[in-house]
C-alpha cells in the first residue's frame, strides 16, 4: 500500500504542487454540483424533466461549443482577462436562469438564460490542465500530475452531486441552486487570488492557421477517440439506471455509477505510479482493450452481484484511458495551441458523453438494454484497433 501512496505524497511536496491541486479541486467541485442541482431545480419550476432536460441540455452544448473559442482567446491573449469577465458575469447570468424559472416566464427565457450561462463558463477546468503542462516537463511527473487530476474528476463528480442531494433533502431545489451558484463565484475567487496563473506561459510566436490544431490530423484522431471513449461512458451512465429499473431496483442506479466512479479514480492513482517501458499509445490502447470486458461481461451476465463487480472493476480501466489521451494530446500539441487543443478535446468529450447518453436511450427503447452494452463493446473495440494501430 505504501508504495501506491508515497510516491503522490512526494509528488505534492513539490514546490507549489499540493497548493495547486488543493485550488483545482475546491475550482471543480461546484461545476458537479451546478449539473444536478439545476436539473432538480428546473424539473420542479418548470414541472417535467423534460423541459428541465432541454435546459440543461441547451446549456452544456453552449459550454462545449464554446470551449475552443475560450481556448484560442486565452493562447492569444492570456488567462486572466477571459476569466475575470467570465468568473464575475457567469453567475450573474445563472441566478438569471433561477430567477426566471422561479418567476415563471415561461421555456423561452429560462432558455436563453441558460444558453447564455453556457457561453460564459469560467476555464477553470481547462486552465489547471494546461497548467499542469507548464509547470511539469517530464512524462513521468505530467503522468502523475493528470493521473491525479483524473481522481480529483472522479471525486468531484461523486462528492458534489452527494452534496447537492442532502441540501435537497434537508431544504429545497433552489436552496441548493443558490448554494451551487455562490460556490462557483467563490471558485473563480480561489483560483484568480491563487499562485496558479504564476506559472503560466505564454505560447511561442508562430503563424496561427484560423483551423487551429485541428490542422494536425493526427490531434484530430485523438480527438475522436476521446469523441468515443466518452461515448461508451456515456451508454453506462444511462444503462445502470435502466438496468437497476429493469430488476426493479432502481435505488441501485446511483450505487452502480458510484462504483464505476470510485473504480476510475482507483484506476487513475495506479496509473499514475505505474512504471512501464511501453509507449503512450500503447498504454492507450491496452487500457480501451480492457474497457470491452465490462461491456460483454454486462451484455452476457445480467444477474445484479455480477454487475456490481463489474461495475467496480470496469471503471479501473477509465480515468488510465482519459489520462493517457490527455497526455497524449498535451504531448503533440505545439505552445501555439496549448489550451486550445485541451478545449477542442473537451468539446469532443462532452459531445461524447452527451451523445451516447442519447444512443442508449434509443437503443434502450428501440430494441433491449443488452444492445446497448453490445454497441458500447463494438465502438471501444473498434476505438482499441485504431489505438494498436496507431504509430509509436
Amino acid at each position: 500500500m505504501r508504495r501506491l501512496y508515497q510516491p503522490y505524497l512526494d509528488f505534492l511536496k513539490l514546490p507549489d504542487v499540493a497548493a495547486l491541486f488543493a485550488v483545482a479541486a475546491l475550482s471543480r467541485m461546484p461545476i458537479s454540483m451546478t449539473a444536478l442541482a439545476l436539473t432538480l431545480y428546473l424539473r420542479e419550476t418548470l414541472g417535467d424533466f423534460a423541459r428541465a432536460g432541454t435546459v440543461v441540455g441547451a446549456y452544456f452544448i453552449a459550454v462545449a461549443l464554446v470551449a475552443p473559442v475560450l481556448g484560442r482567446l486565452i493562447d492569444r491573449i492570456g488567462p486572466r482577462l477571459p476569466l475575470l469577465v467570465t468568473g464575475w458575469v457567469q453567475p450573474l447570468v445563472l441566478s438569471a436562469v433561477f430567477f426566471t424559472a422561479r418567476w415563471h416566464w415561461g421555456l423561452p427565457w429560462v432558455l436563453a438564460a441558460a444558453v447564455l450561462a453556457g457561453l460564459l463558463p469560467p476555464p477553470l477546468t481547462i486552465l489547471t490542465r494546461t497548467l499542469w503542462r507548464h509547470r511539469f516537463s517530464s512524462d513521468g511527473e505530467r503522468r502523475m500530475a493528470y493521473a491525479l487530476d483524473s481522481v480529483m474528476t472522479e471525486l468531484n463528480f461523486t462528492l458534489g452531486p452527494a452534496l447537492v442531494g442532502l441540501m435537497v433533502a434537508l431544504t429545497t431545489t433552489g436552496v441548493a441552486l443558490v448554494v451551487a451558484i455562490v460556490c462557483n463565484f467563490l471558485a473563480f475567487l480561489v483560483f484568480i487570488n491563487s499562485r496558479a496563473l504564476s506559472h503560466w506561459q505564454p505560447g511561442e510566436g508562430g503563424e496561427r492557421h484560423w483551423l487551429g490544431p485541428l490542422t494536425d490530423g493526427r490531434l484530430v484522431l485523438y480527438f475522436c477517440l476521446g469523441f468515443g471513449l466518452t461515448f461508451c461512458l456515456g451508454l453506462f451512465e444511462v444503462g445502470y439506471p435502466a438496468y437497476a429499473l429493469a430488476i426493479a431496483s432502481p435505488g441501485f442506479s446511483g450505487l452502480l455509477i458510484a462504483l464505476n466512479g470510485f473504480g476510475s479514480a482507483l484506476g487513475g492513482a495506479l496509473y499514475g505510479t505505474w512504471r512501464s517501458h511501453k509507449s503512450l499509445e500503447q498504454q492507450f490502447a491496452i487500457t480501451l482493450t480492457v474497457l470491452i470486458v465490462p461491456f460483454v461481461l454486462h451484455a452476457l451476465l445480467p444477474q445484479l452481484p455480477v454487475f456490481i463487480v463489474v461495475a467496480f472493476c470496469g471503471g479501473l480501466a477509465v480515468a488510465p484511458a482519459l489520462t493517457s489521451l490527455t497526455l497524449l494530446t498535451t504531448r503533440r500539441a505545439p505552445a501555439l495551441y496549448a489550451t486550445e487543443a485541451l478545449t477542442w478535446s473537451s468539446t469532443f468529450i462532452i459531445s461524447g458523453l452527451g451523445t451516447g447518453m442519447g444512443a442508449a436511450g434509443y437503443f434502450i427503447d428501440t430494441w433491449s438494454l443488452t444492445s446497448t452494452f453490445w454497441l458500447g463493446a463494438g465502438v471501444v473495440g473498434t476505438m482499441a484497433l485504431c489505438a494498436w494501430l496507431m504509430k509509436q
